[in-house]
């Protein structure tokens, strides 16, 4: 259950209040009563019993000047109440020695404390991010103990069953418990080692969200927001991090344009086609921003790669405009620094924006093609530069297999389109 779906109380505004505080304080409270409880599921059933009694009593004295202090406060009483029953009931020493952690007698820890409650949210952070964990339960953990999405919000957000969803949560609890995956911020190396893992997840959110693989929607606008408030609460967290600053300007970029990808009826506009007057000029310089307080290119991680790609588009006044050369450069960084298939077909595209589709035809045939058989933008990629060459035959086959692979509605109604245009002859623009 959730805050949002308790539907009993009289005063609507006060619901919406409790709606509210839900999604923005879950991650933050669930983080700091886990600290207390060091059991998932028992820290979530405390939060879920504290937004309860925010039902219960905001309608009748108002909701606090402070929502999240007051959420925080109510569930560390209930956090100390249980664990005090539980002394009583004999439960094992262990099971209670984090009970000293939170300070003699009756008092409450100051849910003012900035620091406590950052070093909380890391710790959650990068428990459901652990390497140790499955991908995709790393993903559907993340939204719904940081992010406070609910078990049919993140099935619905993934097109797949709830029992799927719900099935890697349990996976995904039960993995932490029986490996005694430590609830901690890791530090010096290992922090290195393990923020990607971290980094990871919240841009594998944001993907599906940006270029959604399956359903009748191109941009998943409920995804891309998700992310993006995870990408900026690391960086409120970790504010001094190269990669975290470039996973959050490459976000806030990306999704400057994100209005612009589909048409009036949901179909796609190439990134040449688009209107660039409605692109969010505040987040474009939000991104741009963040770019920069990341450093010097030369030293540039993955992220900051990727964010200065998308920097390229965001600057140029118009698609003939765009520093394609500049794009190259980046690729062929990030190839060095992260090297996969999908890199090397990326940097292709862009010589052949670059230097003229044979060029890029050449890029491509140098990539190892059994790499990417599934992925449905090679074959995409070859058949616009085998089109743009008037080479129609050989570019409609590509559009055919393109066609195959994807399982977007609307990338395929695109690419049938394109291929019924080469099937007739059509031009080479």
């Amino acid at each position: 259950m959730t805050a949002s779906g308790h539907g009993q109380t009289p005063d609507s505004d006060a619901h919406a209040r409790v709606a509210e505080a839900f999604r923005e304080e879950y991650g933050r409270v669930v983080a700091s009563v886990l600290r207390m409880v060091r059991d998932i599921d028992l820290a979530e059933e405390i939060v879920q019993e504290a937004f309860e009694q925010a039902l219960d009593r905001w309608p009748v004295t108002g909701a606090p000047d402070r929502p999240g202090g007051w959420l925080l406060t109510t569930a560390r009483r209930r956090a100390i109440d249980r664990l005090r029953h539980a002394r009583r009931a004999g439960a094992k020493a262990e099971a209670l020695a984090y009970e000293g952690a939170l300070g003699a007698g009756d008092e409450i820890p100051d849910v003012r404390d900035p620091e406590t409650i950052a070093d909380d949210r890391l710790r959650l952070i990068f428990t459901c991010c652990h390497p140790g964990l499955p991908a995709d339960s790393r993903v559907a953990l993340t939204l719904r103990l940081v992010g406070g999405l609910s078990t049919t919000e993140i099935a619905r957000a993934f097109l797949v069953p709830e029992p799927t969803i719900a099935q890697r949560l349990v996976r995904a609890k039960r993995t932490i418990r029986d490996r005694a995956l430590p609830y901690e911020v890791p530090e010096g190396a290992e922090l290195a080692a393990r923020l990607p893992a971290v980094l990871a997840v919240v841009y594998l959110i944001f993907n599906e969200g940006y270029a959604a693989h399956s359903g009748d929607a191109l941009v998943r606008h409920d995804l891309c927001q998700e992310a993006v408030r995870l990408g900026r609460m690391i960086a409120e967290l970790m504010p001094e991090e190269p990669e975290v600053l470039g996973l959050l300007a490459l976000m806030e970029l990306q999704t400057s344009r994100a209005a612009t990808r589909a048409d009036a009826d949901g179909n796609l506009v190439l990134l040449a086609d688009q209107d660039r007057s409605r692109w969010d000029q505040p987040r474009i310089a939000r991104g741009l921003a963040l770019l920069g307080r990341g450093g010097p290119l030369s030293h540039a991680g993955p992220y900051q790669l990727q964010a200065a790609i998308a920097a390229c588009h965001a600057r140029a006044a118009s698609w003939e405009a765009t520093d394609w050369e500049a794009i190259v450069t980046h690729y062929r960084a990030l190839a060095e620094i992260a090297p996969s298939p999908v890199v090397e077909l990326n940097r292709a595209v862009a010589i052949g924006l670059a230097r003229g589709p044979a060029a890029g035809l050449v890029a491509l045939d140098g990539i190892d093609a059994a790499s990417l058989s599934s992925y449905h933008l090679l074959p995409a990629a070859r058949a616009d530069f085998l089109r743009r060459l008037g080479r129609s035959a050989e570019a409609a086959a590509e559009y055919r297999r393109a066609l195959e692979l994807t399982d977007n509605a609307r990338e395929q109604r695109f690419y049938a389109a394109r291929l019924a245009a080469c099937e007739a002859g059509g031009a080479s623009s």
